[in-house]
């Protein structure tokens, strides 16, 4: 477990905009920082806050009637492998949800998604900074899965799936596709289109039977047990920070 992993901040930073001081607070990422304060739900020395508000040392920011701590949360960067039947949302109220399950004892969210259906690979944080960069699809992050289907993988299936499919109006982008045995194969997608691998296979008359995510760009899933999260070594934040360092800063990726 690597304590690099888990970095403390301060709040040093002065006059940046309110959506980025929220972010940092790792209370939420930006794009929903974004709607707090459309909602009237953020104040900065007593008034309602605006979209492109700054925040300079000694201001008193408050987020629904509560006062934020001065001191930045500690980071956390994890990896999670997630079991069928737990749901990717940050919403307690749904049953099932990954925050409870996880039950970790400061706030963290997910990084993208994986279906309720779906196992493997999820990264969890409280540094909405990462989240944002990681969830551009414009950035070609690779994200590795293995796929089990109703039906013999067949080299034609191989040829279309990497060739690109019609999927929710667009062409999926080529990609690696890889037969692993009679039913399963191994594709690596740069896109994250709404159950896109699912539909990709359906397209060819394929049902997904199990599909697992085993890598998000260098975090590899490895022999991490169902259900058990870990820190992110030095070595794995390292690179993943190099890896985002050039990502765009300007829409969510549709994950």
């Amino acid at each position: 477990m690597s304590k690099n992993s888990i970095i403390k901040h301060t709040d040093a930073q002065a006059d940046i905009r309110i959506n980025k001081y929220l972010s940092d607070k790792g209370l939420c990422s930006r794009r929903e920082a974004d709607r707090l304060i459309a909602q009237g739900r953020v104040r900065i020395n007593g008034k309602v806050a605006e979209m492109g508000s700054r925040v300079a040392a000694g201001d008193v920011v408050e987020l629904n009637g509560k006062r934020i701590s001065s001191e930045l949360e500690t980071r956390i960067y994890m990896a999670f492998n997630k079991p069928i039947g737990i749901t990717c949302t940050t919403d307690r109220a749904i049953r099932g949800n990954i925050v409870d399950y996880i039950n970790y004892p400061q706030r963290i969210f997910h990084v993208g998604r994986l279906d309720k259906d779906s196992e493997g690979l999820i990264l969890m944080t409280n540094d909405g900074d990462i989240v944002n960069k990681i969830l551009r699809a414009s950035n070609n992050h690779e994200k590795e899965y293995i796929v089990t289907v109703d039906k013999p993988v067949t080299d034609e299936f191989l040829k279309g799936m990497s060739s690109g499919v019609p999927v929710l109006g667009t062409m999926t982008n080529p990609c690696t596709v890889e037969r692993r045995s009679k039913y399963v194969f191994r594709i690596i997608l740069t896109q994250g289109l709404n159950r896109q691998i699912r539909r990709m296979c359906s397209y060819f008359g394929f049902k997904v039977v199990r599909l697992k995510r085993i890598r998000i760009m260098n975090i590899k899933l490895g022999d991490l047990p169902v259900g058990k999260w870990r820190y992110l070594t030095e070595t794995e934040l390292t690179e993943l920070n190099k890896l985002i360092a050039s990502s765009t800063k300007t829409q969510d990726a549709p994950e």
